[in-house]
Order: structure tokens, then sequence, then C-alpha cells
């Protein structure tokens, strides 16, 4: 695809005086599809950049985080293509197991109906005619965003290909011994009725109680502490530590575990804290993850008193009970035989729920498929330690070591419907087969396939390789593996990212799946809070786009991102961004209205004013600034360095002090038109990846191009001109003191004020139009009388005020300031000079009594010259 560079005449008179969004969004990224301009090519030439997208779920819609994560990654890719990168940023969606199933059987239940009612495979299908009709509704959302994705290549996690690839890895981990099948403890979500995952576990402050309970009699008793009394009745054991002098003397004894009349032993292990509560623990091996351990250690009983919806199995007074009705009757069997040392109610703390339907979490002794992750952990941790693959930022390394050097075995199986069912089969004989995709599975009496379906994060975990076509040795895998970085947020650095880590390095043959793992933060609100529906500040982003544009919501959340930092977001930071983009169409088009045009080669150095000079070199140090902070993954930088260079540099000053020269006429209007040109095609060019919108729709009008998404990306030429540079600072100087001091005397900026300037000792001589045009000041009159001088950066600007001001009102006024200021400083000088105080005081006091020492000196020779330029009498 080549570009067409010829300018249309008068191209300004094709834009609408003022920017609508609504009117361009849609349109725009529609003809970007249809052109294929997003569509990756294997066969190409191009060096590869591939980029996943961490895949949202079918039950989902866009959030906020989603918005913040997809306009970095966007961003991102259209750069690399513009670079000229053959470039894949794969699209897909997450089959998410648990959600989707639970939302399809709350429609089920509207119908009066349970899934058992449809048996597992009517439930299934109605489970994919659910994704059909109602499901990825994310998708339309990311295209309103502006996601540069591949569309041709979307995946589904359920999909042939992929649930290909899901039973190959299974098979090839069974058959190396990676996989297997024990008792262990899980997570169980009573309501879900499955196992889950440790990042489907929300955790929050409940208030429960805490009891102390006296377990055996006289001095063969000891008291425990438990939130979960209804546990005790599968008590297998009391565990104390080794070195505690208060029960040696009942370690490898028995003590009476209360209402069951069993009998249980005292153990010693170095699990238990002697300084926590009574230094004695209750064992619940079958209901508590450490409790299990600790009975591994011992060979104790693993004793289960409840079922899968959490409701008591044992013991007759309490059979039947759900688990918070047994904890109220325990306890009050336990109050009537005086078993109840201490009890605090309210008592706060962490409790586990589960992250789809807020049902408290059983830890429960289950019978579930593992990953024995160990040679994998240790080959993910490798590959960053041996710089195969980078963490950015840096210090995110040591939580990414903190989990995979000590990562538990991983419970893969969960007891759902919907998923990628396990491929093993039971035999009548208890035989056990692993089937991979082209075997056959054994057929005959008494044969049946595992009813549990894999973990949706074993099947994620795959991503970055599955979608390329992997197990087939695909062009797409040759061409796009590894993917060159990875952007996600760093609250799923343990489980996805580890997981693709562990996949990738274990299937591909020690090739990690991306060099680069660069980690963002969390969106909150303006006030760093959380942002959630039940706290009320959760926010739509497509209500925020509806009303500002894409580009705005884009850009605010591109400017708030500094790696691995959580972002803050308001509305009214939208409303900024919108203003800026609403900016950039207006100076743009004002610009081009006056003649600027990428027309022919650039004027030579000598046909261009200072003011040019300083531009163009002030546009390559914004060139090498944005190569920078992209390759950094400096968003925030980014997006402040291109928002100053737009709006302050180029419209504020650049074309303020060339509309002299514009309105003059002649070859140096021409030379500055083409270099305002030149500085608007790359200006729209670098803030193209972050506001993709309003810049394709002016830089398309101002050089006649095909599109910016295949424009080349700009290069900084190295031109720099120090002289040029020195000289526009000298004016800014001057132009800033002088609206300065019109702000002290309550001038407007746009108000009119009779001016001599004396110049000509400096470099500003040449830009006397220039200066008065900016500051709207008049030439002097014969009346003129200089009722304010003000020396500024070696020249002398004298305004006569007395048709504007005051005069004895504003002496009293400066007068009154100047006093203050004096006073201030003699303090400031009492202070400093006491040696008592100084011997005493913190060094942050005396350093602010310094800085407003400093100040006050600056005060009074600022008012002492305000006032020396006042006229006398």
């Amino acid at each position: 695809m080549t570009e067409n560079t010829q300018t249309p005449s008068s191209p300004y008179s094709e834009l609408p005086t003022s920017y609508a969004p609504a009117d361009v969004e849609g349109k725009l990224y529609e003809r970007w599809v249809e052109r294929g301009y997003f569509e990756a090519d294997e066969k190409s030439d191009k060096p590869p950049f591939a980029i996943v997208i961490p895949p949202p779920n079918v039950t989902g819609s866009l959030h906020l985080g989603h918005a913040f994560e997809h306009t970095l990654i966007d961003a991102i890719t259209r750069r690399k293509r513009m670079q000229g990168y053959e470039t894949l940023w794969q699209p897909g969606m997450d089959h998410a197991g648990i959600a989707t199933q639970n939302v399809v059987e709350r429609e089920l239940a509207k119908e009066g109906k349970s899934r058992h009612d449809l048996g597992r495979e009517a439930f299934v299908e109605r489970v994919w005619q659910w994704k059909g009709e109602s499901g990825g509704q994310i998708s339309g959302q990311m295209r309103r965003l502006g996601d540069g994705v591949d569309w041709s290549r979307e995946r589904f996690t359920m999909d042939e290909g992929l649930s290909e690839a899901v039973q190959t890895i299974f098979k090839k981990l069974y058959d190396d011994e990676l996989i297997y099948r024990a008792e262990r403890i899980i997570n169980w979500c009573p309501r879900c009725l499955t196992a889950i995952s440790d990042i489907e576990v929300e955790y929050q402050d409940d208030e429960g109680e805490l009891v102390s309970i006296r377990y055996g009699e006289g001095d063969a008793s000891i008291v425990v502490a438990t939130t979960r009394a209804e546990t005790m009745l599968g008590d297998t054991a009391v565990a104390v530590h080794p070195d505690d002098e208060r029960y040696k003397h009942l370690v490898g004894t028995e003590i009476e575990l209360p209402l069951t009349g069993r009998r249980i032993p005292v153990v010693a292990d170095g699990h238990v804290d002697p300084e926590f509560g009574t230094g004695a623990v209750k064992v619940t091996p079958a209901h508590d993850p450490n409790d299990f351990e600790i009975g591994q250690r011992h060979g104790l009983p693993n004793l289960a008193v409840m079922d899968e919806h959490a409701v008591i199995t044992v013991h007759g007074p309490f059979l039947g009970l759900d688990r918070l009705e047994a904890r109220s009757a325990i306890v009050a069997a336990l109050r009537a035989e005086g078993r109840i040392v201490a009890e605090k109610r309210p008592y706060t703390h962490s409790v586990g729920h589960c992250s789809r339907c807020k049902t408290t979490i059983e830890p429960r002794l289950s019978l579930q498929w593992w990953v024995k992750v160990g040679p994998l952990a240790k080959a993910a941790g490798d590959a960053v330690r041996d710089g195969q693959v980078k963490i950015h930022p840096q210090e995110m390394e040591k939580r990414y070591f903190d989990w995979v050097d000590n990562l538990h075995d991983w419970c893969i199986s969960r007891q759902l419907w919907w998923g990628h069912r396990i491929p093993v089969w039971y035999g009548p004989n208890g035989e056990i087969v692993c089937v991979g995709p082209d075997e056959q599975p054994p057929t005959g009496e008494g044969w049946t396939q595992d009813t549990d379906v894999l973990d949706t994060w074993f099947s994620s975990g795959l991503w970055p390789f599955s979608t390329l076509g992997w197990p087939q040795q695909t062009d797409s895998l040759a061409k796009f593996y590894p993917n060159a970085v990875l952007v996600t947020g760093y609250d799923i650095l343990f489980f996805w990212v580890a997981r693709m880590m562990m996949f990738g390095l274990y299937a591909m043959d020690g090739t990690p799946p991306f060099h680069t793992i660069a980690l963002h933060g969390m969106v909150r609100d303006e006030r760093g809070k959380k942002m959630s529906k039940s706290f009320g500040n959760a926010v739509n982003p497509l209500d925020w786009m509806d009303k500002y544009g894409s580009d705005a919501v884009r850009f605010t959340l591109a400017r708030g991102a500094n790696p691995g930092v959580d972002v803050p977001i308001g509305e009214d930071w939208v409303q900024a961004s919108s203003k800026f983009a609403n900016k950039i169409w207006n100076a743009t088009r004002f610009a081009m209205m006056n003649g600027a045009t990428i027309e022919g080669d650039l004027p030579s150095v000598e046909e261009m004013s200072a003011t040019d000079r300083w531009i163009l070199s002030r546009l390559n140090e914004t060139v090498a600034q944005a190569d920078a902070f992209y390759e950094d993954y400096q968003f925030s930088k980014l997006s402040e360095a291109l928002y100053h260079f737009a709006w302050d540099e180029v419209f504020d000053w650049y074309v303020e002090l060339s509309k002299t020269t514009f309105f003059a006429g002649g070859e140096p209007a021409k030379a500055s038109a083409r270099v305002l040109g030149e500085v608007l095609d790359v200006m729209l060019r670098l803030l193209h990846p972050v506001v993709p919108f309003v810049t394709e729709t002016l830089w398309t009008t101002l050089t006649g191009g095909e599109s910016l998404v295949i424009a080349e990306w700009p290069k900084d030429s190295g031109f720099r001109d120090a002289g040029a540079k020195s000289e526009i600072e000298g004016i800014q100087s001057l132009v800033r003191e002088v609206r300065r001091f019109r702000k002290e005397q309550g001038l407007d900026d746009k108000q009119k004020v009779p001016a001599r300037l004396d110049l000509s000792a400096t470099a500003l001589a040449a830009h006397e139009a220039a200066i008065r045009q900016v500051l709207r000041l008049q030439p002097e009159g014969d009346d003129f009388s200089a009722t304010a001088t003000l020396p500024v950066a070696g020249a002398t600007v004298a305004l006569d005020l007395s048709g504007t001001i005051d005069i004895p009102a504003e002496r009293a006024r400066l007068s009154k300031d100047l006093a203050a200021a004096e006073k201030e400083k003699q303090q400031a000088e009492a202070k400093l000079g006491n040696e008592a105080f100084i011997a005493k005081a913190p060094d942050n006091v005396v350093d602010k009594i310094k800085g407003r020492l400093t100040k006050a000196e600056a005060d009074i020779a600022r008012l002492t010259d305000q006032l020396a330029g006042l006229p006398q009498g």
C-alpha cells in the first residue's frame, strides 16, 4: 500500500468548523478495517511484531480497565506498523467457564429449569447458542475504541483449533508425568459447585466470631481458638510447636474432642506459631490447606464433614445443617457443656468469596487433576533471570520470582459442563487412558470419560502460540512466535502471565512466548479508590466516548499510564482531553487556512526565520523524545511531551509568533507556511497512535495521503539550532514577564496597551512586530507616557497604562505588598539567625524558612522595580 501525497486545493474547506467525534470515528474505523490495514501477512518479508490481546471474557463488556489496556496496546502496534513492521495484534475471547455457565444457568432458571433438566450435551449446545446470540458484545465496543486488531484472525478458546491445542498439551504433560490426579485441598464454591482458582477468590473483611474452646479435661486440656467452629467436627488432632514448654507433657497423648466422643492426638509441628493465641491450633485436614499439610506430615486421617453444598454430613444433632447454621448450633452446644472459654463478637477477619457469585469459599478436600509445576516454574523463572525475558518495570521482577519460585501444584479440573473436557477415559477394571487429538478414545462397555473440564487459565495459558495454529507448524507460528511484548496488568502477573511462560517454554522447545512483559496498574477513580459497582464509582467508558469522543478517553488513559502504577481517572480529565482534541482540530484548520502546506522541499536554513528554525529544532527533539518514551513504555511522559509540544509550542508560540509573517506575505510567508505544514504533518503522525481519529481526519486533509495507519513513522533528522532556540527563549521570557505584569494589573491578555520597546541591545530586535502581535502592544503615540517600565532579558518594555489603571491606587497597593514582603524577610532572617532555633529545628522546617526568605527577596526586587516604573506625582 502506498501513499498519495498530493495536497488538495483549499484542504481546510473540507473540514467542518468544529470537531464532532461521532461524525468521524465510526466511519473511519470501518474504512480502516475494509481496507485491511490491520491484517497481518505471514508471507511478508517485513520484520515481525506480534502482540496478543489479553482475551476478555465472552460474557464481558468493555470497562475502563479494558479501555486502558487496549489503548496502550493499540498505541504500540500503530507505531510499529508505521515503522514498517509486519504487525499482528491478535484478538480473541476467553470462554470463561464459570462465568458463562452461570449466565446461561440464570437464563434457564427464568424458564424454571436447571442444566440437569437439559442434560450435559443439550446444555452445552444452549451455551453455544447464547454465545452466538449474546456473547462477545465487547468486540463491537473494541471497534468504538479504535482497536487496530486483525479481525480476520479472531480466535475463541473453545474453537476447534484451540481445543486441539488444549488436548495436545494435556496429553504431552500427562505422558511426561507432569499431570496427575490426587486428593488435595482446593477452593470450593458451594454455589457454583466447582473448584475455583486463586484468582477467582476475592478476599474481604467480614464480621464473624472468634471462640476459644477447651479440648480435654484438667491438666490434659488445651484451649484452641477458631472462627469456624463447625469444622471442629472434622478435627483429627491438636498441634503445638515442638519447643513450646507449656504443652510438651501432652505431645504424643490423646485428648477428647468435645461433642463427638472421639479422641484425637496432640502433635508437635513447626508450622504452629507459639506466640499467636494460646499457641495451640485445631487440625482439620479435610477443610483447611495448612491443616492438610500438617496432616500429611503426621499421617492424620482426613475427615470430611461437609458435602459440596457446604451442608454438614456427620454427627446426628448437626446432620443436614448448612455450615452457618451448624456454626451457631455447635457453639451453643459447647457453651452448654462449659467448653467455651472466651467469645469475641464481632470479630473482623479476611474471608475468601467466589468472584462470580460472592458465596463464601469453602476449603475442601477433593479428588482433582493437578499440574506438577516444579520444573515448569523453574524454567519460567530462569527465562527472566538469564535475560531471555525482561519485566518492565524492573522492580516487578521480585514479585514475579516470589511467585514462580514458590509455586504450588496447580489444580486444573473444574466441576462444570462448559469448557474443555478432560481427555481421560476410565475403564471397567480401573484403567486410565489419556487420549490425544489424533487418537480414538477407548470404546466398549464400562468406559466413561472424566466429567470435569479444565480451568479456563489452562487454555488461555496457550494463547500466544495456540492462536497462531499450534500444534500445527504454520507459517503464522514461524513468523509471529514469539510475541514481541505482552502488555497486561500486574494483578494477573502470577496467574495468566506465569502460566503462559510455563506453557510457552514447555511447548515451544524452550522459547519463551514473548521478549518483554510490560506491566501496567489498575484504573481507579479520581480519589484513587478502586472502581466498583458496589462503591457507586464504576464508569462505563462508552458513556464517556459518546460524550467526549474515543480520542479523549484514550488520551486521558494514556496520559495517566506510568509503568506498574495505578491510574486515577475522572470525568474532568476526559473533558480536558476533549478540549485538547478540539484544540488540535481548530489550530490545524486555522493553519491550513493560512497556507500551511507540505508541497515542495523545506526551505533552506538561510531562507527560514529564527522562529522557523526553532520549531523545526523542537520538532526533532520531540520525535527523539517520543521514540525514547515508547521504547520504555512511558506513556504518561509521552503524552505529556506531545501535549505540551502541540498546544504550547506549535499552537501557542509558533503559530502566534508567525502571524505577522503570514500577514505580511512574500517569500518569508511561503517559507513559514512550508515549515508549518511540515510541523503539522510530523506532529499528527506522532499523535496518531494515541489519538487516531482526529489525527487521521486532519492529516489526510492536510497531505492528501491515504491513511496515517500506513504512513511512515517520523524520524529525527538531527537538525538542531541552538542559536534559534536561545533567541526564541528570549522572546518567551519577555512575553511571560509582560503577561505576568499585565495580570497583576488586572489587564486582560487581549487588551491593547501602548508600548515602547527597546530591543536594540538584544537579538530580539528582528522580532518586534511578532512580540507586539503576541502581547497586543500598540505603537507609542504622541501622547505616550511610560507609566511602567519592565527590564526583561536585556531589553526594556515601557507601557502606558494611564488609560487603564489608577496610578495612585496602584502605588498604594504595591507599597503595601512591598511592606509585607520586607516584614516576611525580616522574620525569616531573624529565625535563621537564631542559633538555638537552628540547632533544634528539623531540617525540613529550616528549609521551609529558607524558601520563604528567598521568595520574599524576589518579591521585594520585583515590587521595587514596579514602583520605580510608575510615574511620579
